[in-house]
């Protein structure tokens, strides 16, 4: 077993205590590339603690110096209909943050951070950003913010007010990791921090997310945690294999079925696909 805690555990444990906001604030700041200061953590859709789903899916939510927030989601098994649930994430972000009445001009940037344990869509990229961007149907020209909406909102594009989204496939990994992204990815896939390892919030790691360090109680449930995510991982294994053989089955089945139909025998068929 490592000797550091995993990030989703210490998601839920242990970033959310002022002392180590550090170690959270490096890792936005070296993904948004841009200074990250966290005021203070808000209340999200999986905060609260799940005996079904609080090691599979773990996220939280927090808010900048600037009011901005952000929303940090570790899935560790497939789910098909995670965009929409990307976008759900956001839309809450925004609406239960909202008075009856407010102007819009009171809502704030939402992005949407996730760090993912399975192969989401179909690419070969490690890390993804999503933005909205308008252009015309008829020139290509982008739209922009007129002169005065960059004054009221201290933003340039109309991407700078809306959702912004990243994802984090960290099991496509596979290169040294020299820049301080591909270290906090590393960190991510493999778990370890290697001295060498110098990117914002990971030498607080290094001490900070030592499994020794854990109170007793704490690293037991974290210990028990980890071996029964190697149980449900090997059980997942094991319905993915038997799913493949039934597959295989019934392909070879029909396969026979056709040549019986074209009057080939048990034996030529054999013959022809092994037994």
């Amino acid at each position: 077993m490592n000797k550091y805690i995993r990030f989703d555990w210490a998601m839920k444990r242990l970033l959310r205590n002022k002392a180590n906001f550090v170690v959270l604030e490096g890792f936005l700041s070296v993904l948004l590339e841009q200074d990250i200061k966290i005021h203070k953590f808000l209340e999200s859709e999986a905060n609260q603690d799940d005996a079904q789903d609080k090691y599979n899916r773990v996220d939280i939510m927090c808010e900048d110096a600037t009011g901005r927030r952000i929303i940090i989601e570790v899935q560790n098994e497939r789910a098909y209909s995670y965009f929409q649930r990307m976008l759900y994430g956001t839309s809450k972000a925004i609406t239960d943050y909202m008075e009856l009445g407010d102007d819009y001009d009171k809502i704030q940037k939402v992005f949407s951070i996730n760090i993912v344990y399975f192969d989401l869509g179909q690419g070969s990229d490690y890390v993804y950003r999503g933005r909205t961007d308008f252009r015309g149907l008829h020139d290509g020209e982008p739209l922009h913010l007129s002169e005065r909406q960059r004054q009221l909102f201290g933003a340039n594009e109309p991407a700078d007010l809306l959702p912004e989204y990243y994802v984090l496939k960290v099991n496509n990994f596979n290169k040294v990791a020299k820049e301080s992204l591909d270290q906090w990815i590393s960190f991510l896939k493999t778990g370890d921090i290697p001295d060498s390892f110098n990117a914002p919030g990971l030498p607080e790691a290094r001490e900070r997310l030592r499994l020794d360090n854990l109170p007793d109680n704490e690293r037991r449930q974290y210990v028990r945690e980890m071996e029964r995510r190697m149980v449900e991982n090997d059980v997942m294994k094991s319905k993915i294999i038997d799913e493949r053989e039934d597959a295989t089955n019934i392909e070879r089945q029909r396969i026979i079925e056709n040549m019986r139909a074209k009057g080939l025998s048990d034996n030529e068929i054999n013959a022809l696909i092994g037994q």
